[in-house]
């Protein structure tokens, strides 16, 4: 690397108000079983929130997402007995089951303070609204008598050798993620959310996020201006690699999944100085197609057999490392629900946006970290940043209107 860029690196590394390398970039899953239309996709009104799994990791439709999202990490309120937990997952129940429905909030009378915000109106609109609760490994501690029910692979984020995590950013013993078709809706369920749960949780940790439309069709764009997701694993396949089925899982953790987040600064302003042949090099995709550079369109397969010396695709490319489509890597692959931020301007004037990497799978250390693990000193990481986020365990379903939130562990 030559001397600018890293003096580029380092200014923007010192400046970033909480925001440095913590891992694993834009990792690539496998290839799609077909393409999405084209087109803006079609939304739904809203989504089931009973069933055996969690709305909010297979969304159905071409994007396997809702077009806006916001993840929260929360830490549990010092103080708080078991009971109180109990209390607070049943209250978090009760909200997302109402949010996700949609509905007109009570009148509770001019003396008292309204039941909603009104972001939305004097209606609440579900508008595709999903709420995905996870778990950190820290609440399995000593507190609330969790020591020994943790799921086998929930650890805190383990730390690569090119990261340089951020702890304002990291981790947390509780996890949100809410994703829907418009900001307003995730920035009313979050507020409504807040409100009830004030006395129990207490926010750690905040980002928005949303998602490009296909342009001009396809997957969307990161804002390094590459189609993001290309390869992302489809149905039926997409369950058997995201849902835990384990017998050596605790009972009450089967259905869940393991969710990464990864919170990673984009070095834009220093990308766009970058020749496309050497972007698209260190992708190992045409830009503007998505193509890999072996092929012609988007959901092309990449044929690494014709090419053992990387003479067209190198052999350091992210969508070679990250999926080397191998037998021996059939089974590492994951589900991404990843999105673009913007967190507007660090203290030295530059943007400050990028990638919130979001990933599920049955085993975090199978899939996950041995991606990353190949990913290690790739050529991207020159150009991002990746700053926080953490490991979460996604919970069950809630399986019907009586059942809550973490029932089978807590009780």
């Amino acid at each position: 690397m030559n001397v600018s860029r890293r003096s580029f690196l380092k200014g923007a590394a010192a400046g970033a108000a909480g925001t440095a390398l913590v891992g694993g970039v834009l990792i690539e899953g496998a290839q799609a079983d077909a393409a999405p239309a084209t087109g803006a996709p079609q939304v739904e009104a809203s989504y089931p929130f009973h069933g055996q799994h969690q709305a909010g990791i297979l969304t159905p439709g071409p994007q396997n997402k809702q077009d806006y999202s916001v993840f929260v990490s929360y830490d549990v309120v010092p103080g708080t007995a078991k009971p109180d937990l109990v209390g607070l997952m049943k209250t978090l129940t009760g909200r997302a089951r109402l949010l996700t429905a949609g509905g007109t909030p009570p009148d509770l009378g001019v003396s008292q303070p309204p039941s909603d915000s009104d972001v939305l109106g004097p209606g609440m609109p579900a508008d595709g609204l999903t709420v995905t609760v996870g778990l950190g490994s820290s609440l399995f501690d000593s507190r609330f008598g969790l020591v020994g029910q943790q799921p086998r692979r929930l650890t805190p984020m383990k730390v690569f050798p090119n990261d340089s995590p951020d702890p304002a950013w990291l981790h947390g013993d509780l996890s949100l993620q809410l994703c829907a078709n418009h900001p307003d809706v995730v920035h009313h369920a979050i507020r409504d959310i807040a409100k009830h749960t004030r006395g129990g949780m207490q926010l750690r940790w905040k980002i928005e996020g949303y998602n490009s439309p296909p342009r001009p069709s396809g997957t969307s764009r990161n804002l390094l201006g590459f189609k993001d997701g290309t390869a992302n694993p489809v149905a039926p396949e997409a369950g058997e690699l995201v849902w835990v089925d384990d017998p050596a899982e605790p009972g009450w953790a089967r259905g869940g999944s393991y969710q990464v987040v990864r919170l990673i600064r984009m070095l834009v302003e220093f990308w766009d100085r970058v020749s496309i042949n050497e972007q698209e090099n260190m992708f190992g995709r045409r830009r503007d197609s998505g193509a890999p550079l072996d092929g012609n369109n988007e959901f092309d397969t990449p044929n690494y057999a014709a090419d053992p010396q990387g003479d067209v695709i190198p052999l350091d490319a992210h969508i070679r490392l990250a999926n080397p489509r191998t037998d021996a890597s059939e089974n590492q692959r994951i589900i991404r629900r990843s999105y673009n931020y913007d967190l507007g301007v660090d203290p030295n004037g530059n943007i400050q946006a990028g990638h919130i990497f979001v990933a599920y799978q049955q085993d975090v250390h199978r899939q996950f970290e041995t991606i990353q693990t190949r990913l290690i000193d790739e050529p991207l990481i020159d150009y991002v940043q990746p700053f926080g986020g953490g490991y979460f365990y996604a919970l069950p379903g809630v399986a019907d209107s009586g059942d809550w939130y973490a029932r089978e562990l807590l009780s």
